[in-house]
């Protein structure tokens, strides 16, 4: 689970630990390493000293979190409580973090040195995970907290270009994050360990560009290679190539933490890779904020879950459909969301398309735009994903693209931006929002965003780029609205110097169920 929460209280619709239980599942639930009573408090590290000599936060490292889940189990095992052909795992958020690495690293160990072992119970017996449901979590957690805008549904991510340039600082998610370690948590203290130096990490991003120095490279590093399991999955760093475990994956379009694209980077590889592994998503109105997480959306989820594990770990029920689910994001809150709508892959979900080339140039520069309205759609200090800010000129420096809707269609996949761009100054960057207008009330609703991180000035040159996957209906009489401004604060983080985006002939194109 996710360590803010109580024990058996998911927060974003998935099973509890009793619903698993009155199935018949053993169940264990883990306070993380660093977490509550794993040395997570004053008190728990007082009762056990030795023990908790490196019980602090590891940020879900393969090496500590993950192996520490492996290790309980083996006991399980060992004690005949557990069958070691029969180990699923999920979980959200952080939670789903050590999900999808233990399904990744399936029947293997990674050791503190970084070596992958066969994965063996205390007593020798060979262990692996038969499924893991991982929801509202990442693949990649350097790009999930500091996009660079690189990550396409419709390609296979590259290793590298997701790490370099550093993207944007998800300002106030990450310093929300951090906050919650602090309080209900327990970091190492900074310079003991510079393999889970949190604190010095977080300074490192908050610092700003342009990310060069060693220990900014150090600290990326530490983060893909041993904290997201796509990079064990592509076997970047040297690391070992292997099919993972059967995976059921969901995130949500409005989860401005952990977005849908965290599981697409993932589904892709595998389909293409392993085409024959079972593997299925589900994407949905919720998650972290500003995700609705409404209550019928969650019902589906865990009867989506529940046929997994049913079949992958309790073999009594036919094999799942494995393909890919969507529900759209709706406003209110009160209406159900659209769908559900189902297709054998991701892009099979959206067929169709909606393009417009706007014609001439816009001026983008790194002064942002309206400071209350960037806050309205904030994850943290504004509201959910139906929350509506006035629908005014923001003034000048912010590039805006009005496209009246003719005809009412439903959005359904990741917003895409091709352009020339000519860049000056300083560490530009591009933050984006996909807003649909009302005209009636002269209000807008966030429905897509995303950041982008050039790698310097340069001459003018082509540009693409995609937002963020969302679902969502445009009502015939409203305007789709695409703004690009120079910050998003507080979502993002300013740029340490000036900027100038001279964009020209931009198409954008709306993925259309």
């Amino acid at each position: 689970g996710d360590p803010p929460s109580g024990p058996d209280d998911p927060q974003f619709g998935g099973p509890t630990a009793a619903t698993w239980a009155s199935q018949g599942y053993v169940v264990v639930e883990m306070a993380a390493r660093g977490w509550g009573g794993s040395c997570g408090t004053p008190a728990s590290r007082k009762g056990a000293a030795a023990a908790c000599k490196h019980g602090y936060i590891h940020l879900d490292d393969y090496r500590y979190e993950a192996r520490d889940v492996q290790y309980v189990t083996g006991l399980l095992v060992d004690e005949g409580i557990v069958d070691p052909h029969r180990i699923g795992v999920t979980g959200e958020s952080y939670g789903g973090g050590v999900t999808l690495e233990l399904a990744t690293l399936k029947d293997r160990v990674m050791l503190p040195n970084g070596k992958l072992t066969p994965w063996r119970s205390p007593d020798g017996t060979p262990l692996r995970i038969a499924a893991a449901a991982p929801f509202a979590t990442w693949s990649d957690l350097v790009y999930a907290l500091a996009p660079n805008g690189r990550t396409t549904d419709s390609a296979i991510t590259s290793t590298t270009a997701d790490l370099s340039p550093v993207g944007v600082m998800k300002t106030s998610i990450m310093s929300g994050l951090y906050l919650v370690g602090t309080e209900s948590g327990h970091f190492a203290t900074p310079g003991s360990d510079p393999e889970a130096d949190v604190t010095k990490w977080y300074a490192l991003v908050l610092a700003g560009e342009p990310y060069t120095l060693p220990q900014d490279k150090k600290m990326v590093q530490e983060i893909a290679q041993y904290r997201s399991p796509y990079y064990l999955l592509a076997g970047a760093y040297g690391m070992k190539r292997e099919a993972p475990a059967p995976v059921f994956l969901a995130n949500g379009f409005t989860d401005d933490v952990f977005p849908v694209d965290e599981s697409l980077r993932y589904l892709n590889y595998v389909r293409k890779y392993y085409p024959n592994n079972p593997i299925g998503a589900f994407f949905y109105d919720g998650g972290h904020q500003r995700g609705n997480n409404k209550a019928a959306d969650g019902e589906l989820l865990h009867q989506r879950i529940d046929a997994f594990f049913a079949h992958y770990v309790k073999g009594e029920k036919a094999m799942p459909w494995m393909g890919v689910t969507a529900l759209t994001q709706t406003c209110p809150t009160t209406a159900p969301s659209r769908g559900p709508y189902h297709a054998a892959t991701w892009a099979q979900l959206h067929p169709r398309s909606v393009t417009h080339t706007f014609v001439g140039t816009k001026t983008v520069l790194s002064v942002g735009g309206n400071p209350a309205i960037s806050k309205t759609f904030d994850p943290v200090f504004g509201g959910l994903a139906c929350t509506t800010a006035p629908s005014k000129n923001q003034g000048p420096g912010i590039a805006t693209y009005d496209l009246p809707v003719t005809q009412t269609f439903t959005l359904l996949g990741a917003p895409s931006i091709t352009a020339t761009v000519k860049a000056t100054g300083v560490s530009p960057y591009v933050a984006a929002r996909l807003l649909d207008v009302d005209p009636a009330t002269k209000k807008e609703t966030l429905i897509a965003r995303g950041t982008y991180r050039f790698t310097g000035p340069g001459p003018a040159s082509a540009w693409s780029f995609q937002l963020h996957p969302a679902g969502w209906q445009f009502a015939k009489g409203h305007v789709v609205r695409l703004e690009l401004l120079g910050e998003d604060t507080p979502y993002t983080r300013p740029a340490n110097g000036a900027f100038t985006l001279r964009v020209s002939d931009l198409r954008l194109r709306l993925p259309v169920r």
